[in-house]
């Protein structure tokens, strides 16, 4: 009978995903039959599964640190964000609808049968489920009806371990406050505590730590230095994006706008690891550097809202003059709509329907219909000659003159557009610049001389996380919990 263990945490953005994928990578290394499952996740930065639908991205990259595929069982619920307290929902990889906040709290436990679902299914299949929390169990008010943490663990009958963040402070009433708000038998659930992102002589917190574990009566199951290679790896959700705002890399000059609804921004990590690339991630307030040598426009969960957006911070005037002096400019999905000429959303599929001008340096439009594109494809870029794996993720059917320069194959048709003098790029799939040989030739015309292996460096730092985490954090015990021992 597979064993699970759920790892949750005193808040959001504590690590989890990060600890949660070297836990994975350790026991598979033991050779151990391993799979991720998140019940409720909330993020614009999705992944394309082989059966057809989509997950978030911490959970594909735990699947890769479990040396499987990624699946739709492994994120059963997924909260796509496309206002301030709205989102599109997809169940089991697919959209089920829309729903504001509000409702969606009232409706949620509706969702906990296909939970259960997934979590049998994945269990039919291994050894071991590692299980990443959401939040924290300490919000209270969100309990009732719970599936992403209490709630999920009682129903499936899987032991938790806490875990804090030392880095924000405080981590100490983190986790015995998150014990004083919980009831009884949610707190029995719990098994163990850890600390996560110190740094410095950790023997100063040998006090601390065992300070916690006498006033929860909970074992720790280790105090986990801050692991310097995370940047390496697939950022969790958009609250990492601020801490990645330049990358360490010089040279050429990459300008991403920071829209409010940015989603799929994982296609900057091959860029952010170019040791010639200078990425960085323009916040609000700024313009975008006039040195740049490209302007990239990555994903929108909300095109015409995230349009709006980049015109109110006057960023549309700084990609003009960026033109007219000869830079580049590419834009992938939603960055891809926002440079035609038009987008129209007539049924309201992504905010109020709504016609509106783009920024113009395509001659395409764009016209939202409700069919979603989810696909992972095989293609290959003919000016260079190099072959590309990707995947799509839209909704919309983009059209004009210059799609007939399209600059891309996949599966056998033509994809995306350019602009006559090709200064100006758009298309719909992403994932290009994971393949080595595509982004060298890409990189070549902006001065860059390439020599890194992407998937090659992913898989070291995973080690290198899986080292980390057997060397400061308990698994054996972890396992004794689990029942997997």
């Amino acid at each position: 009978m597979t064993k699970a263990i759920m790892i949750q945490g005193t808040g959001s953005n504590v690590g989890k995903s990060m600890i949660v994928a070297g836990i994975l990578r350790a026991c598979s290394r033991r050779g151990m039959d391993v799979r991720p499952f998140k019940p409720q996740n909330m993020s614009n930065n999705a992944a394309v599964t082989s059966d057809g639908g989509e997950i978030g991205r911490a959970q594909a990259l735990q699947a890769r640190a479990s040396r499987v595929e990624p699946h739709t069982d492994m994120n059963p619920i997924l909260l796509k964000p496309q206002s301030t307290t709205g989102a599109q929902v997809i169940v089991h990889g697919q959209i089920a609808g829309h729903q504001d906040a509000a409702a969606f709290g009232k409706n949620k436990a509706a969702l906990m049968p296909a939970v259960l679902e997934s979590f049998q299914r994945l269990a039919a299949q291994c050894d071991l489920i590692v299980v990443e929390g959401a939040g924290s169990p300490a919000e209270t008010n969100l309990r009732d009806g719970d599936i992403a943490n209490m709630g999920f663990a009682t129903a499936a009958n899987v032991p938790v371990i806490l875990m804090g963040d030392i880095d924000r402070g405080g981590v100490i009433a983190q986790i015995v406050g998150t014990q004083a708000v919980m009831n009884a038998a949610d707190n029995a659930m719990v098994r163990g505590f850890a600390v996560n992102k110190f740094r410095g002589d950790r023997s100063l917190f040998d006090a601390g730590r065992d300070d916690i574990a006498r006033r929860t009566g909970w074992p720790s199951l280790g105090v986990i230095p801050w692991f310097d290679a995370a940047h390496k790896l697939p950022a969790e959700d958009v609250m990492d994006l601020p801490a990645r705002s330049r990358s360490s890399g010089t040279g050429c000059v990459i300008a991403v706008p920071r829209l409010p609804r940015i989603s799929n921004f994982d296609d900057l990590d091959p860029l952010a690891a170019e040791p010639g690339v200078d990425l960085r991630i323009i916040m609000p307030g700024s313009p975008l550097p006039a040195d740049a040598d490209l302007v990239l426009l990555v994903g929108s969960k909300a095109t015409i809202a995230d349009l709006a957006a980049l015109r109110a911070e006057g960023w549309d005037i700084d990609i003009a003059a960026h033109i007219r002096r000869g830079g580049r400019v590419l834009g992938l999905c939603g960055g891809y709509q926002m440079l035609g000429k038009s987008i129209a959303d007539p049924l309201g599929i992504e905010g109020a329907p709504a016609t509106v001008s783009g920024l113009g340096h395509l001659n395409v439009e764009t016209e939202m219909a409700p069919i979603k594109h989810l696909s992972l494809k095989q293609g290959h870029h003919p000016a260079s000659g190099t072959k590309l794996s990707g995947y799509e993720i839209h909704i919309g059917e983009t059209t004009g003159a210059d799609t007939h320069r399209a600059w891309l194959q996949f599966d056998g048709k033509d994809e995306g557009a350019a602009s006559p003098n090709g200064q100006v790029q758009g298309c719909y799939m992403h994932g290009l610049f994971n393949a080595d040989s595509f982004r060298r030739a890409f990189l070549s015309e902006l001065g860059v001389n390439s020599t890194l292996d992407f998937d090659a460096g992913v898989e070291e730092t995973l080690d290198a996380l899986a080292d980390h985490v057997e060397q400061f954090f308990d698994i054996d015990l972890l396992l004794d919990i689990a029942g997997a021992v």
